[in-house]
């Protein structure tokens, strides 16, 4: 026995009605369409489902018994159609992979932006670098990865990428530095000093500048914490060298920010897989964040 899903809810609209006339204008439909599938979900069940009389239909045994089922299937059906509007809307789970000083604002700040707008979004959040939330999303761990690069070839092709900005890299000098009036630095007038080094990326982008400039930066501590950078900064009298990003949440009192001179630092942007921005969920929070960008950058 195949029973017809489609064939059963016909049959429950009329048991409800109460004729098939009535079930024929509740379905819009002609009444000898109805009476047809009528006929032939009884054929299916093997014995009559409904007794006809000038007055209406009453249910057989076996009709009241499939009315019971044929409500389940309405009320499953009309659960499904809700989360799928629910989820056509915008609602939904959305996993998100980003490093440490994204998550210190941007990220908490995109996903409440997103939220807002549509109230059934659940975000679910990952402190990865760069390399490892990229792999996150080609793995499907991930819906987005908040990344940065330093003029770096982007090598993942099976991904979509959006550039949001750049994140300028600036030197954090203790607070009774020479040279610690805020003005803009050149990073040559600090080859003899020594310097707080950060994650492996940060560090060789560190590195690459200063050999640009005719020095090899002495590292004399290494932290992946830009709170702990400052610190040291602070207690020992080194410098550091942090994104602005790194420095919107949190700077200390007993250190001086300045921007470097020539202005480099660090694109910031996005990465899903392709047609991912389809998803209503996904599409939302990458929308709120670069809405979120773009009024940072103003």
């Amino acid at each position: 026995m195949q029973l017809d899903p489609r064939r059963i809810l016909i049959f429950r609209t009329v048991a409800r009605e109460g004729s098939v006339s009535g079930g024929a204008r509740a379905l819009g439909w002609t009444q000898p369409a109805v009476s047809q599938h009528i006929r032939l979900l009884e054929e299916e069940v093997g014995q009559g489902l409904l007794l006809r009389s000038s007055t209406g239909v009453t249910l057989t045994e076996a009709g009241q018994r499939l009315l019971r089922h044929a409500d389940g299937i309405a009320g499953l059906l009309g659960s499904a159609e809700a989360e799928l509007r629910s989820l056509a809307e915008g609602a939904g789970t959305v996993t998100i992979a980003a490093f440490p000083s994204a998550l210190a604002d941007f990220v908490p700040r995109s996903i409440a932006a997103a939220r807002l707008a549509v109230p059934g979004l659940t975000a679910r959040v990952i402190e990865l670098e760069p390399p490892e939330a990229i792999e996150a999303v080609l793995a499907g761990d991930a819906d987005v990865a908040v990344a940065f690069e330093y003029d770096e070839l982007h090598d993942d092709v099976q991904l979509t990428r959006i550039a949001l900005g750049a994140d300028p890299s600036c030197i954090v000098l203790p607070i009774d530095h020479p040279l610690a009036d805020g003005s803009p630095i050149e990073l040559a007038s600090l080859a003899g000093a020594d310097w707080v080094g950060g994650c492996e990326r940060c560090r060789r982008h560190l590195e690459s500048l200063a050999a640009d400039a005719g020095f090899a930066p002495t590292i004399q501590f290494e932290t992946d914490d830009f709170v702990a950078a400052q610190s040291f900064v602070a207690a020992t009298g080194s410098v550091t060298l942090l994104p602005s990003m790194a420095l919107r949440v949190l700077t200390r009192d007993d250190v001086v920010v300045a921007p470097l001179a020539d202005g480099s630092g660090r694109t910031v942007s996005l990465r899903h897989r392709h047609g991912a921005e389809r998803v209503p969920a996904i599409r939302t929070v990458l929308d709120a964040m670069q809405q979120l960008w773009s009024e940072r950058a103003r």
